[in-house]
């Protein structure tokens, strides 16, 4: 796939993976339509994507397009908001090519410590934001001479560890969505790429929504192990994202942690976490 002169949406915007993608399109020459809650970080993305597209790498090819970035401040877990945003895009864009839905969050702790509350905060983002983008922006890709669906699952898509029922099973269900829908649209000049990354150092586990009750020792010492997993680049995994968009890759896993992950649960599909725990860190 092309992507000079194309146009991407991209949700979670201003900081990680969201970044880190929406910097490697703009460095292939391709327009801009950042989203995010963080109005700052938006503009460091957008001041760092131009950047990228005026001042590549020296083994990069240079762009000649003129980029255009617009900024949007957007809650994808807001129904109303999404359905009318593709209005606002195409006010200052000519049309939509790529949606990248990476826009995510994480609470941690067993089952039974996370509440309904903080389950359905979790599912509105993690999953309707991802159902209510794509069929706000479906039309608009479906007008498109050669457009892709970008739904940013991860390696818990695939694997589910203890700790994780809300954001294991909210990207099984964007995996299971994406892998649906690429059925659908199979023929169409619509394609759908689910993305699994492994662990990324973005600022995830920071950010992770912990139970009410849980102690604050014990939500330290969650986090911190957390972020032991969390070593690959934003940036490098970025890269790999935007060329399984040009590959028109269907899947693409991010990461040697999530590609032995995977191989791992397919050998293994009920004892993989058994034998994989035997290398996690406890402390």
């Amino acid at each position: 796939m092309k992507l000079e002169n194309r146009t991407a949406v991209v949700t979670g915007a201003a900081s990680g993976i969201g970044r880190a993608i929406a910097v490697s399109l703009a460095r292939r020459g391709c327009n801009l339509a950042l989203v995010d809650l963080n109005d700052a970080g938006l503009s460091e993305t957008a001041r760092m994507a131009q950047l990228a597209q005026t001042h590549p790498p020296a083994s990069t090819t240079p762009s000649t397009t003129v980029l255009r970035i617009t900024q949007h401040h957007l809650d994808v877990a807001d129904r109303r908001a999404v359905a009318a945003f593709p209005q606002a895009v195409i006010a200052v864009h000519p049309g939509v090519d790529i949606l990248v839905n990476n826009a995510g969050v994480a609470i941690g702790g067993n089952f039974e410590a996370v509440s309904e509350e903080d389950f359905e905060w979790l599912f509105e983002i993690n999953f309707w934001g991802v159902v209510r983008m794509t069929r706000a922006f479906l039309p608009l890709l479906q007008k498109s001479d050669d457009a892709r669906l970008v739904n940013l699952s991860s390696i818990y898509g695939i694997i589910s560890p203890p700790g994780q029922t809300a954001y294991s099973a909210s990207k099984f269900a964007v995996r299971g969505f994406s892998n649906s829908l690429l059925h659908e649209l199979a023929g169409s000049k619509v394609g759908v790429t689910v993305v699994h990354p492994g662990g990324i150092a973005t600022s995830i586990a920071d950010n992770a929504r912990v139970p009410k009750d849980m102690p604050p020792e014990e939500a330290a010492k969650r986090k911190a192990i957390a972020k032991k997993a969390l070593r690959m680049p934003p940036e490098a995994a970025g890269e790999i994202i935007v060329k399984g968009i040009e590959r028109r890759s269907p899947r693409v896993l991010v990461g040697n942690d999530a590609r032995f992950l995977s191989f791992l649960e397919r050998v293994a599909p009920i004892s993989y976490w058994k034998i994989f725990s035997r290398f996690l860190p406890t402390s």
